[in-house]
């Protein structure tokens, strides 16, 4: 496509980066969060379990957020370490 022409242009080396990697999506740490704030939450209709859901997100602190953002210059270290394999991540 595009982007990795441009890339290629300028030689820029790119890592393969599988689409589905936790250890590139923060947001799988979020939902994995927001499932351990609703354990054992049950709710008797959809409206009602998005309000949960709603409720549950804006209560995760900021600083979780901010923590997890901030691992990402050590989550890409360390996928360069492992050569594209799973991290502890």
């Amino acid at each position: 496509g595009h982007v990795a022409n441009w890339f290629r242009r300028r030689r820029v080396d790119l890592l393969e980066w599988p689409s589905q990697s936790p250890d590139f999506n923060p947001i799988e740490h979020m939902w994995e969060e927001l499932k351990r704030r609703l354990k054992g939450v049950r709710a008797s209709n959809a409206n009602q379990k998005f309000a949960q859901l709603e409720a549950a997100w804006k209560s995760i602190p900021m600083t979780v957020v901010q923590t997890l953002l901030d691992s990402m210059p050590r989550r890409c270290q360390a996928v360069i370490d492992a050569k594209g394999y799973p991290t502890k991540y």
